[in-house]
């Protein structure tokens, strides 16, 4: 793409879940519309889009239709088949590539790219089977943990090896998907960093936040981390440096381990990521128009800080706490309009706001 999308186009976006919902109000911020396509009714980014098909992403006709409805396609989820992205991109440009999607779909591919890039990921080793498996826990030893190599996210997909004996029960959770088995990482803290990349080949990267998980998910990110200023710069150049050889266009997520050997790489997402949420209320220019900026050929803002932030995501039955949130000083509510409350699900977030000394 030569030539920036003016204000009145239309962005494709594959995913109506809350990721979807941020960048259509991103979107329309900046005069340019967004056409939702999901298979399941009444998603989230529906009550903000411009427009929504509801379809499979099977569905060749409806699939031709939203391709030629729109400007260009970008995705809020890795895990979309690889035939209903062969209809669209016969049609229209979708942004992040599908090198990038294809790479980060499949852990075994990310983590050969990652390594041939010169960057530390986990010691890992393809599982096929019961006997690799178990080739694999003598030669990385446990704990240890067993990932399918596509289709994971917020703890899915995963099982635990504290001991040798508990591969086989590992391989059955597998259900026969092609796996990883991943070491251990002695760790100090997680880290990611939330960077962008442009089709003019600018690149602009948010500060690093500091990541807490429960129970496989999420559940604070904080800005500034507590890392010493050299991290904050490896972070920097290790994001630019996988951006650059994808030829990469949009935001992506970097997720990382601190080690006192320094960054190991966990993954990327080739997306707008749950970590990046603190920028809504830290930054002038938020991850959300970021993206858009960038798959519109924009130029990228400016990404600086200008505040602290805690961003908490609201799982479940967290978001009953709104109501005494809505009282807190300085803490700024992002609610997703999901109706129904899952136990894991995530119903929205909230950013605490401290202005940085």
């Amino acid at each position: 793409m030569t030539n920036p999308l003016p204000t009145g186009a239309t962005i494709g976006i594959l995913g109506g879940g809350q990721l979807g919902r941020m960048l259509s109000v991103a979107a329309s911020r900046l005069g340019l519309r967004t056409h939702i396509y999901e298979p399941g009714a009444n998603p989230p980014a529906a009550d903000v889009a411009h427009s929504v098909t509801t379809a499979r992403y099977d569905d060749v006709e409806a699939l031709t239709a939203f391709a030629r409805s729109v400007d260009l396609v970008t995705y809020e989820f890795e895990n979309i088949p690889t035939e209903a992205l062969d209809i669209i991109e016969a049609i229209t440009p979708i942004h992040p590539n599908r090198q990038a999607l294809g790479t980060s779909q499949d852990r075994l591919v990310e983590k050969h790219f990652l390594q041939v890039l010169g960057l530390s990921v986990a010691p890992f080793a393809d599982i096929t089977d019961a006997a690799s498996l178990d080739e694999a826990v003598t030669k990385i030893g446990t704990p240890a943990i067993l990932k399918t190599r596509r289709f994971g996210y917020d703890g899915k997909g995963q099982s635990r090896l504290k001991a040798p004996q508990d591969a086989a029960s590992a391989i059955a959770d597998m259900a026969g998907a092609p796996a990883v088995l991943e070491g251990f990482v002695t760790f100090t803290s997680e880290i990611s960093i939330i960077a962008a990349r442009n089709p003019q080949g600018e690149v602009a990267c948010y500060d690093p936040g500091e990541n807490i998980h429960r129970d496989g998910i999420l559940h604070t990110t904080t800005v500034p981390a507590t890392i010493p200023s050299r991290l904050r710069t490896d972070a920097v150049l290790l994001a630019a440096k996988i951006l650059n050889a994808l030829d990469y266009v949009g935001v992506m997520g970097v997720e990382l381990f601190v080690t006192p050997e320094g960054l190991i790489v966990n993954e990327i997402a080739p997306r707008v990521h749950n970590s990046g949420h603190w920028t809504q209320n830290g930054c002038a220019v938020d991850q959300f128009e970021q993206h858009i900026r960038a798959i519109a050929g924009w130029p990228l803002g400016d990404g600086s800080r200008f505040a602290d932030v805690v961003m908490e995501n609201l799982i479940g039955d967290d978001v009953e706490k709104v109501p005494a949130l809505s009282k807190e000083p300085n803490c700024a509510i992002h609610l997703y309009g999901k109706v129904e409350t899952k136990s894991g699900r995530k119903m929205g977030h909230v950013n605490r706001v401290k202005k940085s000394a």
